[in-house]
């Protein structure tokens, strides 16, 4: 037996992996030499005891256990890599469903262990009938669920917190004397409505009386009050009746609106040639696709504008959002809607595209390839004349894709859609972790993906790139 020095000794590095059996020690010998010697226990210098060495203890053979460490072991197995979550099954209970042969036998076997879990989460079995085939296709089903879910809680963000309509138990505070939004047709006041515990900042909307103005059409004002909410047309609360609001700067009954609008397209597009003219091709895109998408409502009853102009689009802050991000479009000039002619198909289309090519600014070299796609359209819709529906497809296909090139490849647009999908999903998720908060060009890029298929993407680059007749 070894002293306490030897048995203290650090081993070399190059022997651990030699070290099959633990050393032992005689920890009482240890102790005996620790202790203050006694006077009737005469003492040796140099020795631990004057008594004689006691027996070495026998040799056991100790049975490591999978808690303990293997690492320089020979013969032992590497742990296995924790493996994270997938749905309902976690790593233990994988594990102890293997039984103890069972991640050799994967390793042996040539099975993933990952892949078998995944395509248990998605309700699936990599052995039968079920091959790569299946589990791209249930990886794709859960992409386009997450899409949609991820749409419809920034739908409910974005949308949340209406007003709903004026009842007799509520009260009016005017909040300025000058107009906050000033279009073509209106004024809008800041009205604060109080009652139940709660308050609203809603908008008064004032007709602007002007000589030799067209008088606002009946039959539009009557559609606008029936319209279910949409999040691109002006919801109405109700009307406030005259002497509601003593000192009010207008006479008579007015209407409230729900959303309080800040400016027009005009006055925006005009800051951006000013501040920002790189973002005028895509701030006129967005601009249209919510007018597009506006205008779809209108065609559904049987129903278009009569004259669309930048100065009677109205823009207000999405809630729940930056206002660096884009704003949220309002049509609101009703007064302009009459029945769409019988049998004539794309009434908006020849519109649209004169109102794009207003929007873009003079004819110039373009920019960017945003920006000739939009000259493009422009040129398009009067002679295609599409419906609102396929001018939105036109312009969420130049913002998000797919571009010519994929038309002139002939290239499978469901490829395209799938990878699409996936690629959003990794940079929400990316700044989600960074903190910042989705927005409407978000939420609008989702429910593109999300509705998208191969044929209205084929409708699309159609629309955009067919040669021209």
């Amino acid at each position: 037996m070894s002293g306490p020095e030897s048995a203290t000794e650090t081993p070399e590095p190059r022997d651990l992996g030699l070290m099959a059996q633990p050393t032992y020690c005689n920890l009482g010998e240890v102790r005996a030499g620790l202790l203050p010697s006694k006077a009737c226990r005469p003492r040796t210098p140099g020795s631990l005891s004057s008594d004689s060495q006691p027996p070495p203890l026998p040799k056991k053979t100790l049975t490591r256990t999978k808690s303990l460490p293997t690492r320089g072991v020979p013969g032992a197995r590497p742990a296995q890599p924790r493996r994270p979550l997938l749905a309902s099954h976690s790593v233990d209970g994988c594990q102890g469903e293997t039984g103890p042969d069972g991640p050799a036998a994967e390793l042996t076997s040539g099975h993933d262990a990952d892949g078998e879990d995944a395509a248990t989460a998605l309700g699936l079995r990599l052995h039968g009938p079920h091959g790569p085939e299946a589990l791209h296709a249930a990886l794709a089903a859960r992409e386009l669920q997450g899409l949609r879910a991820i749409h419809a809680r920034l739908g409910a963000r974005l949308t949340g917190g209406l007003p709903g309509p004026c009842g007799a138990g509520h009260s009016f505070r005017l909040l300025e004397l000058a107009p906050c939004a000033e279009s073509g047709d209106a004024l809008y006041y800041r009205v604060v409505r109080a009652g139940d515990d709660a308050w609203h900042v809603l908008a008064a909307k004032v007709p602007k009386p002007g000589a030799g103005a067209e008088a606002p059409h009946a039959w539009g004002l009557e559609l606008q009050a029936c319209l279910p909410p949409h999040y691109n047309v002006q919801g109405l609360c109700g009307l406030l009746s005259e002497g509601a609001l003593p000192g009010a700067p207008w006479p008579g009954r007015v209407l409230l609106a729900a959303e309080v609008p800040e400016r027009t397209v005009a006055q925006w597009l005009a800051e951006l040639r000013e501040r920002r003219p790189e973002e005028l091709a895509w701030a006129a895109a967005i601009t249209l696709l919510q007018l597009s998408a506006a205008l779809e409502l209108l065609e559904a009853r049987g129903a278009a504008v009569s004259e669309l102009r930048p100065e009677n689009l109205l823009l207000a802050t999405p809630r729940g959002c930056a206002a660096a991000g884009p704003p949220r479009l309002l049509l609101a000039d009703f007064g302009r809607v009459r029945p769409s002619p019988a049998g004539l198909p794309g009434a908006h289309a020849p519109q649209l595209g004169r109102l794009l090519l207003a929007l873009l600014g003079p004819d110039r070299a373009p920019a960017s390839a945003l920006a000739a796609g939009l000259r493009r359209l422009a040129a398009r819709l009067p002679r295609a004349r599409p419906p609102a529906a396929g001018t939105r497809g036109a312009l969420q296909a130049l913002l998000w894709g797919p571009g010519p090139g994929l038309r002139a490849r002939g290239a499978a647009l469901g490829t395209w859609l799938r990878v699409r999908r996936a690629l959003l999903l990794v940079q929400l998720a990316e700044r989600a972790a960074g903190g910042a908060a989705p927005g409407l060009e978000e939420w609008l890029c989702c429910g593109y993906l999300a509705s998208a298929t191969e044929a209205s993407l084929a409708q699309a680059l159609e629309l955009l790139w067919a040669d021209p007749e």
